[in-house]
Protein backbone atom coordinates (compact mmCIF):
# COMPACT_ATOMS: atom_id res chain seq x y z
CA UNK A 1 0.00 0.00 0.00
CA UNK A 2 1.48 3.35 -0.99
CA UNK A 3 1.26 6.48 1.13
CA UNK A 4 1.48 8.68 -1.94
CA UNK A 5 -2.29 9.05 -2.17
CA UNK A 6 -2.44 11.20 0.95
CA UNK A 7 0.09 13.68 2.19
CA UNK A 8 1.46 12.93 5.65
CA UNK A 9 2.86 15.93 7.47
CA UNK A 10 4.24 16.21 10.99
CA UNK A 11 2.38 18.13 13.66
CA UNK A 12 3.20 18.77 17.28
CA UNK A 13 1.47 16.51 19.77
CA UNK A 14 0.51 17.44 23.31
CA UNK A 15 3.84 16.14 24.60
CA UNK A 16 5.77 18.37 22.22
CA UNK A 17 6.75 15.68 19.73
CA UNK A 18 6.02 15.39 16.07
CA UNK A 19 3.50 12.90 14.93
CA UNK A 20 2.30 12.06 11.45
CA UNK A 21 -1.14 13.48 10.64
CA UNK A 22 -2.93 12.65 7.42
CA UNK A 23 -4.13 15.78 5.62
CA UNK A 24 -6.19 13.78 3.17
CA UNK A 25 -7.42 10.32 3.99
CA UNK A 26 -8.38 7.54 1.66
CA UNK A 27 -10.86 4.93 2.84
CA UNK A 28 -8.23 2.59 4.24
CA UNK A 29 -6.72 5.40 6.27
CA UNK A 30 -10.11 6.38 7.66
CA UNK A 31 -10.45 2.77 8.80
CA UNK A 32 -6.96 2.76 10.30
CA UNK A 33 -7.43 6.03 12.13
CA UNK A 34 -10.76 4.91 13.53
CA UNK A 35 -9.09 2.09 15.43
CA UNK A 36 -6.00 4.03 16.46
CA UNK A 37 -7.56 6.57 18.80
CA UNK A 38 -9.82 4.51 20.97
CA UNK A 39 -11.51 1.17 21.37
CA UNK A 40 -11.36 -1.10 18.37
CA UNK A 41 -14.38 -0.80 16.10
CA UNK A 42 -13.64 -3.90 14.07
CA UNK A 43 -10.90 -6.46 13.76
CA UNK A 44 -8.05 -5.31 11.56
CA UNK A 45 -7.27 -7.39 8.50
CA UNK A 46 -3.68 -8.40 9.17
CA UNK A 47 -3.19 -8.86 5.42
CA UNK A 48 -4.02 -5.21 4.72
CA UNK A 49 -0.53 -4.62 3.29
CA UNK A 50 -0.12 -8.03 1.61
CA UNK A 51 -0.04 -6.60 -1.93
CA UNK A 52 2.34 -3.73 -1.15
CA UNK A 53 4.43 -2.38 -4.03
CA UNK A 54 7.59 -0.75 -2.67
CA UNK A 55 9.18 2.29 -4.29
CA UNK A 56 11.20 4.03 -1.58
CA UNK A 57 12.18 2.38 1.70
CA UNK A 58 13.51 3.51 5.06
CA UNK A 59 15.84 0.91 6.62
CA UNK A 60 16.83 1.13 10.28
CA UNK A 61 19.96 -0.48 11.80
CA UNK A 62 20.19 -2.87 14.72
CA UNK A 63 22.59 -3.49 17.59
CA UNK A 64 26.19 -3.36 16.46
CA UNK A 65 25.77 -0.15 14.45
CA UNK A 66 26.54 2.03 17.47
CA UNK A 67 29.69 4.14 17.56
CA UNK A 68 31.01 6.72 19.99
CA UNK A 69 30.26 10.16 18.56
CA UNK A 70 26.82 9.33 17.21
CA UNK A 71 24.19 11.93 18.02
CA UNK A 72 26.57 14.87 17.67
CA UNK A 73 25.24 15.85 14.24
CA UNK A 74 21.68 15.68 15.56
CA UNK A 75 22.35 18.52 17.99
CA UNK A 76 22.39 20.93 15.04
CA UNK A 77 18.72 20.20 14.31
CA UNK A 78 16.31 21.26 17.09
CA UNK A 79 13.71 18.53 16.44
CA UNK A 80 16.44 15.87 16.52
CA UNK A 81 18.10 17.30 19.64
CA UNK A 82 14.72 17.32 21.37
CA UNK A 83 14.46 13.54 21.01
CA UNK A 84 17.58 13.10 23.13
CA UNK A 85 16.18 15.41 25.81
CA UNK A 86 13.02 13.33 26.01
CA UNK A 87 15.10 10.14 26.00
CA UNK A 88 17.20 11.40 28.91
CA UNK A 89 13.99 11.87 30.94
CA UNK A 90 12.75 8.35 30.15
CA UNK A 91 16.11 6.66 30.67
CA UNK A 92 16.86 8.56 33.86
CA UNK A 93 20.38 9.53 32.79
CA UNK A 94 22.21 11.42 30.04
CA UNK A 95 21.97 9.02 27.08
CA UNK A 96 23.29 11.68 24.68
CA UNK A 97 26.50 12.03 26.70
CA UNK A 98 27.17 8.29 26.39
CA UNK A 99 26.37 8.41 22.65
CA UNK A 100 28.79 11.27 22.02
CA UNK A 101 31.53 10.58 24.57
CA UNK A 102 31.26 6.89 25.43
CA UNK A 103 33.12 5.08 26.82
CA UNK A 104 32.81 2.51 24.04
CA UNK A 105 32.43 -0.41 26.48
CA UNK A 106 29.41 1.27 28.04
CA UNK A 107 27.79 2.20 24.73
CA UNK A 108 28.33 -1.34 23.42
CA UNK A 109 26.33 -2.91 26.26
CA UNK A 110 22.97 -4.34 25.21
CA UNK A 111 21.02 -2.25 27.73
CA UNK A 112 22.46 1.02 26.35
CA UNK A 113 23.19 0.36 22.68
CA UNK A 114 19.59 -0.57 21.85
CA UNK A 115 17.93 2.64 23.14
CA UNK A 116 20.87 4.70 21.84
CA UNK A 117 20.46 3.35 18.29
CA UNK A 118 16.66 3.72 18.44
CA UNK A 119 16.89 7.41 19.40
CA UNK A 120 19.75 8.17 17.00
CA UNK A 121 17.92 6.54 14.08
CA UNK A 122 14.76 8.59 14.69
CA UNK A 123 16.95 11.67 15.09
CA UNK A 124 18.29 10.91 11.59
CA UNK A 125 14.71 11.15 10.30
CA UNK A 126 14.52 14.67 11.73
CA UNK A 127 17.88 15.55 10.18
CA UNK A 128 16.53 14.43 6.82
CA UNK A 129 13.30 16.35 7.36
CA UNK A 130 15.25 19.55 8.04
CA UNK A 131 17.22 19.44 4.81
CA UNK A 132 15.93 20.83 1.53
CA UNK A 133 13.58 18.31 -0.06
CA UNK A 134 13.71 16.09 3.00
CA UNK A 135 10.00 16.21 3.78
CA UNK A 136 9.25 15.17 0.20
CA UNK A 137 11.53 12.15 0.61
CA UNK A 138 9.78 11.19 3.86
CA UNK A 139 6.40 11.51 2.18
CA UNK A 140 7.56 9.28 -0.68
CA UNK A 141 8.52 6.35 1.58
CA UNK A 142 6.00 3.54 1.17
CA UNK A 143 7.67 0.68 3.07
CA UNK A 144 10.04 0.37 6.00
CA UNK A 145 11.85 -2.26 8.04
CA UNK A 146 14.64 -2.54 10.56
CA UNK A 147 17.25 -5.09 11.51
CA UNK A 148 16.17 -6.74 14.79
CA UNK A 149 16.02 -3.74 17.16
CA UNK A 150 15.45 -1.58 14.07
CA UNK A 151 11.97 -3.07 13.66
CA UNK A 152 10.91 -1.03 16.71
CA UNK A 153 12.36 2.10 15.10
CA UNK A 154 10.45 1.37 11.89
CA UNK A 155 7.21 0.92 13.83
CA UNK A 156 7.75 4.21 15.67
CA UNK A 157 8.41 5.98 12.35
CA UNK A 158 5.10 4.69 10.97
CA UNK A 159 3.12 5.81 14.03
CA UNK A 160 2.41 2.30 15.33
CA UNK A 161 3.45 3.61 18.73
CA UNK A 162 4.79 6.88 20.11
CA UNK A 163 8.47 7.75 20.37
CA UNK A 164 8.21 7.51 24.14
CA UNK A 165 6.41 4.16 24.21
CA UNK A 166 8.87 2.75 21.69
CA UNK A 167 11.83 3.87 23.77
CA UNK A 168 10.34 2.30 26.90
CA UNK A 169 9.87 -0.97 25.00
CA UNK A 170 13.40 -0.89 23.61
CA UNK A 171 14.84 -0.10 27.05
CA UNK A 172 13.01 -3.09 28.56
CA UNK A 173 13.96 -5.27 25.59
CA UNK A 174 17.65 -4.53 26.11
CA UNK A 175 17.42 -5.23 29.83
CA UNK A 176 15.47 -8.45 29.32
CA UNK A 177 17.88 -9.72 26.66
CA UNK A 178 20.87 -8.89 28.86
CA UNK A 179 19.33 -10.75 31.81
CA UNK A 180 18.56 -13.76 29.59
CA UNK A 181 22.13 -13.73 28.30
CA UNK A 182 23.50 -13.57 31.86
CA UNK A 183 21.51 -16.70 32.77
CA UNK A 184 23.47 -18.96 30.40
CA UNK A 185 26.86 -19.06 28.70
CA UNK A 186 26.11 -18.25 25.09
CA UNK A 187 27.53 -16.29 22.17
CA UNK A 188 27.19 -15.34 18.50
CA UNK A 189 29.58 -15.63 15.57
CA UNK A 190 29.39 -14.40 11.97
CA UNK A 191 30.24 -16.92 9.26
CA UNK A 192 31.65 -15.22 6.18
CA UNK A 193 31.88 -16.80 2.73
CA UNK A 194 29.36 -19.66 2.88
CA UNK A 195 25.80 -19.98 1.60
CA UNK A 196 23.03 -20.68 4.09
CA UNK A 197 22.88 -24.42 3.31
CA UNK A 198 26.57 -24.86 4.13
CA UNK A 199 26.22 -22.80 7.31
CA UNK A 200 23.36 -25.08 8.35
CA UNK A 201 25.57 -28.14 7.72
CA UNK A 202 28.32 -26.49 9.76
CA UNK A 203 25.85 -26.00 12.61
CA UNK A 204 24.71 -29.63 12.32
CA UNK A 205 28.33 -30.82 12.54
CA UNK A 206 29.00 -28.65 15.59
CA UNK A 207 25.81 -29.85 17.28
CA UNK A 208 26.96 -33.46 17.02
CA UNK A 209 29.80 -32.65 19.42
CA UNK A 210 27.96 -30.71 22.14
CA UNK A 211 25.15 -31.31 24.63
CA UNK A 212 21.66 -29.83 24.31
CA UNK A 213 22.56 -26.74 26.33
CA UNK A 214 25.24 -25.79 23.81
CA UNK A 215 23.37 -26.35 20.53
CA UNK A 216 23.73 -23.71 17.82
CA UNK A 217 21.53 -22.41 14.99
CA UNK A 218 21.51 -19.72 12.33
CA UNK A 219 20.15 -16.60 14.05
CA UNK A 220 20.61 -13.90 11.40
CA UNK A 221 20.08 -14.54 7.70
CA UNK A 222 21.72 -11.28 6.60
CA UNK A 223 22.78 -11.78 2.98
CA UNK A 224 24.51 -14.40 0.83
CA UNK A 225 27.88 -15.14 2.40
CA UNK A 226 27.08 -13.51 5.74
CA UNK A 227 25.12 -15.41 8.37
CA UNK A 228 25.25 -15.16 12.15
CA UNK A 229 25.12 -18.28 14.30
CA UNK A 230 23.93 -18.24 17.93
CA UNK A 231 24.12 -20.81 20.68
CA UNK A 232 25.99 -22.13 23.69
CA UNK A 233 29.62 -21.11 24.02
CA UNK A 234 30.92 -24.66 23.47
CA UNK A 235 28.77 -24.97 20.34
CA UNK A 236 30.05 -21.64 19.02
CA UNK A 237 33.62 -22.75 19.67
CA UNK A 238 32.93 -25.94 17.71
CA UNK A 239 31.56 -23.86 14.81
CA UNK A 240 34.68 -21.70 14.82
CA UNK A 241 36.95 -24.76 14.89
CA UNK A 242 35.16 -26.43 11.97
CA UNK A 243 34.52 -23.37 9.79
CA UNK A 244 37.74 -23.63 7.77
CA UNK A 245 37.06 -27.25 6.87
CA UNK A 246 33.70 -26.13 5.46
CA UNK A 247 35.57 -23.55 3.33
CA UNK A 248 34.37 -20.51 5.25
CA UNK A 249 36.46 -17.44 4.48
CA UNK A 250 36.46 -16.32 8.11
CA UNK A 251 34.53 -16.22 11.37
CA UNK A 252 33.98 -13.14 13.50
CA UNK A 253 32.87 -13.48 17.12
CA UNK A 254 30.23 -10.80 17.72
CA UNK A 255 30.46 -8.36 20.62
CA UNK A 256 26.98 -9.07 21.97
CA UNK A 257 25.78 -10.29 25.34
CA UNK A 258 24.66 -13.73 24.23
CA UNK A 259 22.77 -15.94 21.80
CA UNK A 260 20.19 -13.51 20.46
CA UNK A 261 17.33 -14.79 18.27
CA UNK A 262 17.39 -18.30 19.76
CA UNK A 263 15.67 -20.12 22.61
CA UNK A 264 18.40 -18.76 24.91
CA UNK A 265 16.28 -15.57 24.90
CA UNK A 266 13.14 -17.37 26.17
CA UNK A 267 13.38 -15.69 29.61
CA UNK A 268 12.97 -12.31 27.90
CA UNK A 269 9.71 -13.21 26.13
CA UNK A 270 7.31 -13.01 29.08
CA UNK A 271 8.66 -9.59 30.09
CA UNK A 272 8.26 -8.34 26.53
CA UNK A 273 4.73 -9.79 26.29
CA UNK A 274 3.71 -7.95 29.46
CA UNK A 275 5.18 -4.64 28.28
CA UNK A 276 3.70 -4.97 24.80
CA UNK A 277 0.33 -5.88 26.27
CA UNK A 278 0.32 -2.61 28.22
CA UNK A 279 1.37 -0.53 25.18
CA UNK A 280 -1.04 1.03 22.69
CA UNK A 281 -0.07 -0.20 19.24
CA UNK A 282 -1.85 1.05 16.14
CA UNK A 283 -1.91 -0.11 12.53
CA UNK A 284 1.24 1.30 10.85
CA UNK A 285 0.51 3.96 8.22
CA UNK A 286 2.75 2.09 5.72
CA UNK A 287 3.96 -1.53 5.64
CA UNK A 288 6.58 -2.54 8.22
CA UNK A 289 8.27 -5.79 7.22
CA UNK A 290 8.68 -8.22 10.12
CA UNK A 291 12.01 -9.84 10.93
CA UNK A 292 10.22 -13.05 11.90
CA UNK A 293 8.46 -13.91 8.63
CA UNK A 294 9.54 -11.16 6.18
CA UNK A 295 5.90 -10.06 5.83
CA UNK A 296 4.07 -6.81 6.68
CA UNK A 297 1.44 -6.97 9.43
CA UNK A 298 -1.45 -4.59 10.04
CA UNK A 299 -3.24 -6.02 13.08
CA UNK A 300 -1.92 -4.50 16.34
CA UNK A 301 -2.38 -7.75 18.29
CA UNK A 302 -0.41 -9.67 15.67
CA UNK A 303 2.33 -7.04 15.75
CA UNK A 304 2.59 -7.48 19.52
CA UNK A 305 2.92 -11.26 19.17
CA UNK A 306 5.52 -10.87 16.42
CA UNK A 307 7.63 -8.48 18.51
CA UNK A 308 7.52 -10.80 21.52
CA UNK A 309 8.62 -13.79 19.44
CA UNK A 310 11.24 -11.82 17.52
CA UNK A 311 13.96 -12.22 20.19
CA UNK A 312 13.80 -16.03 19.89
CA UNK A 313 13.30 -16.21 16.10
CA UNK A 314 15.92 -16.04 13.33
CA UNK A 315 16.11 -12.68 11.56
CA UNK A 316 14.91 -13.08 7.96
CA UNK A 317 16.70 -10.02 6.58
CA UNK A 318 17.94 -11.71 3.40
CA UNK A 319 14.39 -12.73 2.42
CA UNK A 320 13.11 -9.26 3.29
CA UNK A 321 15.61 -7.48 1.05
CA UNK A 322 15.23 -9.99 -1.80
CA UNK A 323 11.46 -9.48 -1.68
CA UNK A 324 11.72 -5.68 -1.69
CA UNK A 325 14.17 -5.70 -4.61
CA UNK A 326 12.11 -8.22 -6.59
CA UNK A 327 8.97 -6.13 -6.05
CA UNK A 328 10.62 -3.16 -7.73
CA UNK A 329 12.16 -1.12 -4.90
CA UNK A 330 13.82 1.92 -6.47
CA UNK A 331 15.71 3.58 -3.61
CA UNK A 332 16.51 2.91 0.05
CA UNK A 333 17.64 5.16 2.86
CA UNK A 334 19.57 3.83 5.86
CA UNK A 335 18.78 6.08 8.80
CA UNK A 336 20.97 6.00 11.89
CA UNK A 337 24.52 5.14 12.86
CA UNK A 338 26.83 3.08 10.66
CA UNK A 339 26.48 1.71 7.14
CA UNK A 340 25.93 -1.98 7.88
CA UNK A 341 22.63 -2.18 6.03
CA UNK A 342 23.99 -0.35 2.98
CA UNK A 343 26.77 -2.94 2.76
CA UNK A 344 24.25 -5.79 2.92
CA UNK A 345 22.00 -4.25 0.26
CA UNK A 346 24.94 -3.63 -2.08
CA UNK A 347 26.10 -7.22 -1.62
CA UNK A 348 22.68 -8.44 -2.72
CA UNK A 349 22.36 -5.99 -5.63
CA UNK A 350 25.37 -3.91 -6.66
CA UNK A 351 23.11 -1.62 -8.64
CA UNK A 352 20.78 -0.91 -5.74
CA UNK A 353 20.48 2.76 -4.82
CA UNK A 354 20.86 3.41 -1.10
CA UNK A 355 21.72 6.57 0.81
CA UNK A 356 22.87 6.82 4.41
CA UNK A 357 21.39 9.49 6.65
CA UNK A 358 23.53 9.60 9.78
CA UNK A 359 23.05 11.44 13.05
Amino acid sequence: MSCSSSLILPSISSNGFRRFCPMKLDKSRVFMSSISVGSRIAAVDDALFADYKPTNAFLFPGQGAQAVGMGAEAQKVPAAAELYKRANEIMGFDLLDICINGPKEKLDSTVLSQPAIYVTSLAAVEILRAREGGQQIIDSVDVTCGLSLGEYTALAFTGAFSFEDGLKLVKLRGEAMQDAADAAKSAMVSIIGLDSDKVQKLCDAANEEVDEANKVQIANFLCPGNYAVSGGVKGIEAVEAKAKSFKARMTVRLAVAGAFHTSFMNPAVSRLEAALGATEIRTPRIPVISNVDAQPHADPDTIKKILASQVTSPVQWETTMKTLLSKGLKKSYELGPGKVIAGIVKRMDRGAEIENIGA
